[in-house]
């Protein structure tokens, strides 16, 4: 169940309510008029089921409420209704499964602003994964696989191109060049440092590593891991089950590889740098990849589904 709080302009208003009153998904609606200061307008809000948000929240875009007023989206985590009960039964398809696009949007545009706090998780992650490589400690390259933010950012390249968002797309590919890029660079100058003064020696970065040797030795099963990660990542961000998401953080190795490169980059060593960004390289593309079909894969079924309710709503008027 979702609850929707729309801040309405008053000349809109009545199309709002039409809009609800008429949806079999909507199991309660509330008016206040002239409720709304900044911007002037009414209030309506509204619980409707998740599974039939998309059709309510396209035709209120396409109203323009969002221009001169707001929309509001929010899940609700308990509830007791019966109309809301009859109102889920009323509309094809699982609320867990159901993908509320405009939500999945607007946590992309988040997931990709590139600002301090991203940059300063990407920078700690991929430090820690470098010493986590020095001691060849995989609890360490865990905490730094889970510190990461990057996750985000490699799903909205899926989601700009299924929902054809050109904008995400670039805004997307410039935080993780810059994130990645800058982290490499910041952890590259804390190795010189730590070379310099003996903490971090030659040895370190091309003797035996038997925990972490999978870092820099991409294979089938880094790109196959990478997609089955990216597909459950995706899931758990558009379903209203998110209990895998964690996982992902733990599966794809991007941020330590990322660590290795800096490492290589500060001893001179080749085949680290080759062998660590190739593995970089690998993941990014598996993820994004597996995301976008992922995603391409659920826009498919909902669209299905979208006729689905829209004869299911025909039928409701016509009682």
């Amino acid at each position: 169940m979702l609850h929707l709080r729309i801040l309405s302009p008053s000349i809109l208003t009545q199309d709002v309510l039409a809009c609800l009153v008429d949806s079999p998904a909507v199991s309660g609606i509330a008016v206040t008029r002239e409720a709304s200061v900044e911007p002037v307008g009414d209030l309506v809000v509204a619980d409707i089921a998740r599974e039939g948000a998309n059709e309510i929240i396209d035709f209120l875009r396409d109203l323009g409420v969002h221009q001169d007023g707001s929309i509001h989206i929010e899940p609700v985590r308990s509830w007791l209704s019966r109309s809301g009960f009859e109102a889920e039964k009323r509309t094809p398809g699982s609320s867990a499964d159901s993908v509320v696009w405009a939500d999945v949007a607007q946590r992309s545009y988040d997931d990709t602003e590139l600002n301090w706090t991203y940059l300063s998780f990407m920078g700690m992650a991929t430090l820690l994964a470098s010493i986590a490589i020095v001691i060849d400690s995989q609890i360490l390259i865990i905490g730094a696989m889970v510190l990461g933010p990057e996750f985000g950012a490699i799903a909205a390249l899926g989601v700009a191109l299924v929902r054809k968002r050109p904008t995400l797309l670039v805004r997307a590919s410039r935080t993780l060049v810059v994130g990645f890029v800058l982290s490499i660079a910041t952890t590259t100058l804390f190795v010189l440092v730590a070379r310099a003064v003996g903490w971090v020696v030659i040895d370190d970065v091309t003797g035996p590593r038997p925990s972490t040797a999978f870092i820099y030795s991409p294979d089938k099963w880094s790109f196959i891991v990478a997609v089955i990660a990216a597909a459950a990542g995706v899931l758990s961000i558009t379903s209203a089950k998110t209990g895998g998401l964690s996982g992902v953080f733990i599966s794809v190795t991007t941020v330590p590889a990322a660590g290795n490169v800096a490492l290589g980059i500060a001893f001179g060593v080749g085949t680290e740098i080759w062998g660590s960004t190739l593995q970089l390289l690998l993941n990014i593309t598996g993820m994004a990849v597996a995301g976008w079909a992922t995603l391409a894969i659920q826009q498919s079924v909902w669209a299905r589904l979208s006729a689905r309710r829209a004869a299911a709503i025909d039928r409701f008027r016509s009682r």
